[in-house]
């Protein structure tokens, strides 16, 4: 086609540029060889209006009206933790019995989501780092401690299905994040960019429906 050659570059978080979108970006290249594609993994926003990325993948609904934005679904997210250290340690119903646990979560940096985490948890306490025992400001290996059984960690339900770990205290705490397409305005007419952004705004809408 017309247009296909050349870069697009997206940004994603560090844990879909990691888990989720490869395969997606897979099967991008093999409908369209001539388009490179360059990834940036960041947890913090990229400014699409200095064009530091074409495509962004975000978690949160853009606010700059320069961009061409679009939901295509939501992410459901909760404590989980491995069958096997459920079976060794049990399973906690109640924020008291959840403090016993060794839990996983963020050390230095205070994620940008920690208000509405806490809003949305019926922990009944604040979300600060004296709770976590076992602390990583990195997602990815937030989610790889979860998996090596070191404790209860918050991922994707999606990716513990994937994982083969098992949900804790759902009652006691769970969360959505919206998925939002995003690019500048300007780029609304090149067809390598309107490829990539319809192409992942579908397979992320797939992805958010098997998440559901």
């Amino acid at each position: 086609l017309t247009g296909e050659g050349g870069v697009v570059r997206v940004t994603v978080s560090e844990i879909v540029g990691i888990e989720v979108i490869p395969p997606m970006l897979a099967r991008f290249r093999e409908a369209h060889p001539g388009i490179d594609v360059e990834v940036a993994l960041s947890n913090k926003n990229e400014d699409l209006t200095r064009r530091d990325a074409d495509v962004a993948v975000r978690m949160a609904r853009p606010t700059q009206n320069s961009l061409v934005a679009k939901k295509v679904g939501d992410l459901h997210l909760g404590f989980h933790a491995t069958p096997e250290y459920v079976a060794r340690h049990g399973a906690p119903t109640t924020f008291e019995e959840l403090q016993t646990h060794t839990l996983i979560g963020f050390d230095r940096a205070f994620p940008d989501l920690i208000d509405d985490l806490a809003l949305s948890s019926s922990l009944g306490r604040p979300i600060t780092r004296d709770l976590f025992s076992y602390r990583t400001d990195n997602d990815v290996a937030q989610l790889a401690a979860i998996r090596a059984g070191v404790g209860i960690g918050v991922c994707q339900t999606t990716l513990a299905r994937r994982s083969g770990l098992v949900a804790v205290a759902p009652e006691l705490f769970s969360f959505t994040l919206p998925i939002w397409i995003c690019m500048h305005e300007t780029l609304r007419g090149s067809p390598r960019m309107r490829l990539m952004f319809d192409h992942l705004a579908k397979e992320l809408s797939a992805y958010a429906t098997d998440e559901a």
